[in-house]
Parts: structure tokens; sequence; C-alpha cells
């Protein structure tokens, strides 16, 4: 069998999700236990199965389908470059990527593992890359990027064919580089985690600017 991710497309057929109101994380229904879910997000989850180890499966909700092929597109524009994972098929219900190892920045504040000053400037080099090739670099987050071997990994470029500046990357930016020191190497609880998230994504509604929600924030968890 020539497309060794085959092997894994009976289960993944036995597995459905379906998305949430209010940009929260994807629902999952069905599966077996030859899947190990590796990812979710708001449009769509990503597993991993035992038969299949080198393959991360993209599996959108029914309503977010639309962004298969586009997502695919991105991909095969992209190219070969160590900033993003690569995309080796695409089915009706989902994209077959290339496993990567390694947290996300996500995971990484939740364990205290320190998120050294390369990242940075590789997810930099990454969006300068994007913008070369015609694209808009969107929707990079804390649970969008992986560290491997001290360097950035993007896994989600769904985004970059849509115009305008959503800000999470650089508010990302600028929060490490104003605030990131005083929590370097200690674990931060989920629940604040996910409170500051939920805050984040509301922010305009609430905040006159992002600095007022940094100023929030900030009080919140003691920051200086």
């Amino acid at each position: 069998m020539d497309n060794k991710w085959e092997v894994a497309l009976p289960s993944l057929s036995q597995m459905t999700v379906s998305s949430n109101a209010n940009n929260e994380p994807v629902k999952i229904h069905g599966g077996d236990d030859t899947l190990r879910c590796v990812g979710v997000g708001t449009d769509a989850a990503v597993f991993q199965s035992i038969y299949a180890p080198d393959f991360a499966f993209k599996l959108y909700a029914e309503e977010k389908r639309s962004k298969i092929n586009i997502e695919e597109n991105v991909y095969h524009n992209i190219g070969n470059t160590p900033y993003f994972s690569t995309c080796y098929a695409a089915y009706e219900r989902l994209l077959v990527l290339s496993f990567e190892e390694g947290p996300t920045l996500y995971d990484c504040l939740l364990q205290g593992i320190p998120i050294p000053q390369q990242v940075i400037q590789d997810v930099e080099k990454a969006r300068e890359y994007i913008r070369e090739l015609g694209m808009n670099p969107r929707d990079i987050h804390l649970k969008n990027i992986l560290l491997q071997n001290g360097r950035a990994k993007i896994i989600d470029v769904s985004e970059y064919v849509l115009p305008g500046n959503d800000y999470r990357w650089e508010h990302l930016k600028k929060a490490y580089e104003d605030h990131y020191y005083l929590i370097e190497g200690r674990a931060v609880p989920f629940w604040l985690l996910e409170t500051i998230r939920k805050w984040y994504n509301s922010w305009n509604k609430h905040f006159g600017s992002y600095e007022e929600f940094m100023k929030r924030v900030s009080k919140f968890t003691s920051f200086k």
C-alpha cells in the first residue's frame, strides 16, 4: 500500500466531530482504541493511529468541511519548509498531515516548560515567508504552535486565505515580551489559562483596548 495512512481510514470513518458556538472546541463522537486524539480546535480534531503513527488525521466538523480543500491548497502553496507540517492528502472529511512531535505552547504553559525566544523568532520568519507567497498569516496562537527541539512548528494554516489582521500573534508576542519572564518555568493552572483565553476571545466586547485587557489580566494574575 503506497498510501500508508489508508490503514487508519476505517476507524476514522466511525468517528464524527461537531462544532460548538462561541469559538469553543469541537466535540468528538465515536471512534475506537486504535486512535488517539492529539489536538482539538474550533473546526476540527486531530488524531493519531497506532497503525499509521507517522501521520496526523485532521477530522473536520461537518459544517466546517468547506475548509478542507482551502487548507490543502494553502499547504500546497507553502511547500517544503521547516516551519509548517506537511499535507499528504485530502478526503471528504479530513486532511492527512505529518504527525509532529512536541507540546503546544499552551501545553508548555500548563506544564511549566520554558518557551525560548527562538520560538518567537521562528514564527516571525514563518509569517514573513507566508506573506512572500501572497497569503495572510492569521490565527496563530498558543494551540497552533508546537515546541520542537527549541524551535517552532506551526500546525494550522486554514485561515491564511482570509483578509485582515486578527492580531492574535501580535498580542501573544507582546505578552511574551512584557510578561512571560514572570512565569517562565512555572506551571500555570488550567483554570487560569482558560479564563484568560475566554476573556481574550471576547476582549473587544468588554475592554476598550488590548492594553486595558492586559491590565485586567495582570491584576487578576498578580503580574507586575
